[in-house]
């Protein structure tokens, strides 16, 4: 079993779409990472050997922030933005969305299930 970054890659997978599965690492990512470690895009995850996946592991560990660290930086980020008081901290404080999207109608997903104001 490959386990990668903390995470069990799916077997049956193809390499550069199973590495997509890791936590900061895309498609375009992932191809970058399968070229500097000389593996084909096409094998699949189970018919990697123990060197490809230390190789693998190696150029994750050297040039990339993902997983648990990448979660951590984010947090950070987000948390730095509500304490400066600006504007997308304070939408982030309320759960509101960050972006510039409409609240009357969507948004459910960003404020939650619906308060009904009922009438008395």
């Amino acid at each position: 079993m490959a386990r990668i970054a903390g995470v069990d890659l799916p077997q049956k997978k193809r390499m550069e779409y199973a590495l997509t599965y890791i936590y900061g690492i895309g498609l375009h990512t992932s191809r970058m990472i399968l070229d500097a470690a000389g593996i084909d895009y096409n094998k699949r995850v189970h018919e990697l050997s123990d060197a490809e996946a230390a190789s693998i592991r190696n150029e994750i560990q050297e040039k990339y922030m993902v997983e648990g660290d990448l979660r951590k930086q984010v947090a950070m980020n987000i948390k730095s933005l509500m304490d400066l008081g600006n504007y997308r901290g304070l939408r982030h404080r309320k759960g509101l969305p960050v972006r510039g999207q409409k609240t009357k109608t969507n948004a459910r997903t960003r404020k939650g299930k619906r308060k009904t104001v009922g009438s008395a």
